[in-house]
């Protein structure tokens, strides 16, 4: 079977399958939306409340303290300042470098699946343009059927034409939007994990 004749199956399939596939990985972003969200805030804390605790506990000298303060909680900064604070006795070098190797892994975690979301809101909306490609082909067979009359069916393959032209900056906004905001999140997280971790390096440094 010739290119020519592959594409004509493609074509004569219509664009219903293209909004079906736009469909299929909205729902999927949907659940990775979802998974991500629930994920997010399940790690969240009070990052005042943590920084003061722990600033309370370093100036006490009691560093064991903050370690337990810190594992109350399931955020990514506590993880990294166990880290740090887990090897206190091997120095601040250590600590930073446990603390980084922490924030890192922490970072891959968080992002999980947002590369697929990126790539889904990235070329949604040129899975639509093949779904209007296809439906404006459809449209001039049928105008040609029809010698060149209006009909019901051209203006039923005009409008799936222009619903998948529709669909695919829809998914655009709303794939690309959780992204930016996901990432936005990490990034303050991550931050927030740094500094926190410089007041343990700056503890380590002077109690050394």
């Amino acid at each position: 079977m010739g290119i020519d004749q592959r594409l004509a199956v493609i074509v004569q399939g219509g664009a219903g399958w293209v909004m079906w596939l736009l469909v299929g990985l909205s729902i999927i972003a949907v659940s990775i939306i979802l998974e991500r969200a629930i994920s997010l805030m399940a790690s969240r804390d009070d990052a005042r409340n943590m920084r003061e605790d722990l600033l309370a506990y370093l100036s006490q000298g009691n560093p064991v303290g903050a370690i337990e303060r810190l594992e109350t909680s399931s955020s990514v900064e506590a993880r990294v300042l166990i880290a740090g604070l887990g090897c206190a006795e091997k120095g601040a070098a250590a600590a930073e470098e446990r603390m980084a190797s922490t924030s890192q892994l922490a970072k891959l975690a968080m992002e999980r699946n947002l590369s697929f979301l990126a790539t889904v809101g990235s070329n949604a909306p040129f899975v639509g343009l093949l779904g209007t490609v296809i439906g404006i082909i459809r449209a001039f067979q049928a105008l040609d059927a029809a010698h060149g009359q209006v009909s019901s069916h051209l203006m039923a393959e005009v409008g799936e034409a222009l619903l998948a032209t529709a669909m695919g900056p829809w998914s655009r906004c709303r794939r690309l939007h959780s992204t930016n905001l996901f990432t936005r999140i990490i990034g303050t997280r991550l931050a927030r994990a740094d500094a926190l971790g410089r007041e343990v390096l700056a503890y380590m440094k002077t109690v050394r």
